[in-house]
């Protein structure tokens, strides 16, 4: 494993190209089979448990209770919270896209009200 270390300030000036990779897919399918061929799927399964607590975090489920749900640590899941409310906005503008339900309104989402 590579001992690099990337600053949050600077991800973006690592590998810009892999952001416009991402945004050129057209559909979920091209967005799934891109991120087979650049993810192992140790990291796919991270992302996706990420991805998975989301929903009961914006419905307001104790950490607890989302563990036991879905067997995603309680650090990643406040890890997941901490980005929620402090993060760049990308779960709050993806949650938002999907029409996930929500009982809590976050920091962040009630501050921004980003809409893109």
């Amino acid at each position: 494993m590579k001992k690099r270390w990337v600053k949050l300030d600077d991800a973006t000036a690592v590998h810009p190209d892999l952001f416009d990779a991402l945004a050129s897919m057209h559909s979920a399918e091209e967005v799934r089979e891109l991120m087979l061929d650049l993810c192992t799927p140790a990291e796919l399964e991270a992302l996706a448990d990420r991805w998975n607590v989301v929903p009961h975090l914006l419905q307001g489920v104790p950490y607890r209770e989302i563990h036991d749900l879905t067997a995603v640590s309680v650090t990643t899941i406040g890890r997941v919270a901490r980005c929620l409310t402090m993060g760049e906005g990308g779960y709050q503008l993806a949650s938002r896209r999907l029409a996930l339900p929500r009982t809590i309104d976050t920091p962040r989402n009630a501050s921004k009200g980003r809409q893109k």
